[in-house]
């Protein structure tokens, strides 16, 4: 409760808190995992202000797509996400589509971990061109590349200005040291498909909302990071 009081005081409105599912690409075992049952406790508890994410883990096949279902039709779930990179598959590889299917058939969208990570698994599947197959071939699903993409922040703003259902989560990294392409996008002709996000506790709101403001962005422009977009 003190944490969500503090969320109030700080005008943030809603939160996205997804079973997430890191796996380890050496040892084959979660580094980190949140389960579903610890997410719909949350939700029970603030109905009416946090909402879940499915983790995926692609060792469920079907099942797992049956489960996101139950999340979504039972708990109102949100969408999915996805940390491809310990799986050691991209993406848009077929392990993944059933889930992407079901998103699309259900209307929630999917935020996928992009760019670089910490975590010595290979980087190379968080390179954001591997949101174009998907994007083509789900031109109805809302798709989230999360992270900035960074590195490879062209390839986001470019996957983001092509495709309608693309957008750009800023979690994981301060305003501060957002690329200067980024904020330039956000604020001018890629206003609407850029979306504010913390990865909390990596990134404390109280700090990330003050360094928003220091980006003298244009209102509506910072109106649409903080709050439409994800609308």
């Amino acid at each position: 409760q003190a944490f969500m009081d503090k969320m109030t005081g700080l005008g943030v409105e809603y939160l996205l808190v997804p079973s997430i599912v890191t796996w380890s690409y050496w040892h084959n075992h979660p580094v980190e995992h949140t389960t579903v049952d610890e997410v719909i406790s949350l939700r029970k508890m603030f109905p009416k202000r946090v909402f879940g994410l499915y983790g995926i883990d692609p060792r469920k096949r079907m099942d797992g797509v049956r489960e996101l279902e139950m999340c979504v039709k039972e708990h109102d779930f949100r969408g999915v996400h996805l940390h491809p990179h310990g799986f050691g598959r991209p993406p848009n590889h077929a392990w993944y589509f059933p889930y992407y299917a079901k998103c699309e058939e259900l209307g929630v969208a999917v935020v996928i971990s992009m760019g670089h990570t910490i975590d010595l698994m290979p980087v190379e599947n968080g390179r954001p061109i591997h949101l174009d197959e998907i994007a083509l071939y789900f031109p109805r699903l809302q798709i989230v590349c999360g992270h900035t993409g960074w590195p490879w922040i062209e390839e986001a703003i470019a996957m983001a200005w092509k495709h309608p259902n693309v957008h750009i989560g800023t979690s994981a990294y301060k305003p501060r040291y957002w690329d200067p392409k980024m904020v330039h996008f956000l604020n001018s002709f890629g206003r609407g498909k850029v979306m504010w996000g913390t990865d909390y506790p990596l990134i404390q709101h109280e700090e990330a909302l003050e360094q928003i403001d220091g980006l003298k962005l244009r209102d509506e422009s910072r109106q649409a990071l903080l709050f439409d977009t994800a609308a």
